[in-house]
């Protein structure tokens, strides 16, 4: 989930095409904040850490609900969608049938708080479902926290790649130098999870998998988030980095993290 937050915080400056399409920039800097992907993020995990593993679908679904909306409406200024935000205000919200990107950016917590795939995909499913119930949605959910999975169980990067490939049907024959000059911003999972995805597979460490995924540009903040979310799996997240990110985080998010990261049994940065 870490990695997530810092793809989201350092993309975020070159959202909408504010960047030079190059892997050499500053990873923090002023303009460096965190945004709607992280807000959801931790609301998932605060959710699903709440329910517990065993929890019925019903009992998951409704503290989905309750959880987004919670951390939505302490941060209503964090960049939502139009659907988004008439469902964050709706007296009884209902998914409105998405497949924009936003179900694949918030997933990453169900892929560490499951213990099989099987599980994690439905966690994903679940997920998505609550907002972005279209099938392209939830299947750029389940594609992401799948990659996270196996790339946080010790899969390599080919194997990660042919199970994407065959289960949900993305094309990742394309290099990042490929997609890079006509790639523009979109907020599709069908245009933004298999390039996030691709930035995984060529980046050489955490480190140069967020800077690929810049590179690229579009909607860079939640296509680093979603490619951040993987990296972390593979490389885990240099310890720099990491106290970075809890210094910019806010108490209440902040109080999340550290619980996640403790029932994953890592220890809590002060």
């Amino acid at each position: 989930m870490i990695g997530a937050i810092l793809g989201d915080m350092i993309g975020s400056p070159y959202e909408f095409d504010r960047g030079g399409k190059t892997k050499d920039f500053p990873l923090f800097s002023r303009y460096s904040q965190f945004t709607d992907d992280t807000v959801m993020t931790v609301a998932v995990a605060d959710a699903l850490l709440d329910v517990g593993k065993d929890a019925a679908d019903e009992a998951i679904t409704s503290r989905l609900i309750a959880s987004m909306r919670s951390f939505g409406m302490k941060y209503p200024d964090a960049g939502y969608g139009t659907g988004f935000y008439i469902w964050l205000h709706s007296e009884n919200p209902k998914p409105y049938n998405s497949y924009g990107n936003g179900s694949a950016m918030r997933v990453s917590p169900a892929a560490w708080l499951y213990d099989d795939i099987d599980s994690v995909r439905r966690a994903a499913r679940l997920t998505a479902a609550v907002t972005h119930n279209h099938p392209e949605g939830v299947k750029g959910a389940e594609a992401t926290a799948s990659a996270v999975f196996l790339a946080r169980t010790g899969h390599g990067k080919a194997q990660i790649r042919e199970y994407t490939t065959r289960e949900f049907g993305y094309d990742l024959s394309r290099t990042c130098d490929e997609i890079r000059p006509a790639y523009r911003h979109v907020e599709s999972c069908m245009e933004t999870v298999p390039e996030a995805i691709t930035a995984f597979l060529e980046g050489e460490s955490f480190e140069d998998v967020i800077r690929t995924a810049v590179s690229l540009g579009g909607d860079c903040d939640t296509l680093t988030c979603i490619a951040g979310s993987i990296a972390e799996g593979f490389y885990g997240v240099p310890e720099l980095l990491r106290k970075e990110c809890f210094r910019r985080l806010p108490k209440d998010l902040l109080g999340v993290v550290r619980r996640f990261e403790s029932c994953l049994g890592r220890e809590a940065l002060e």
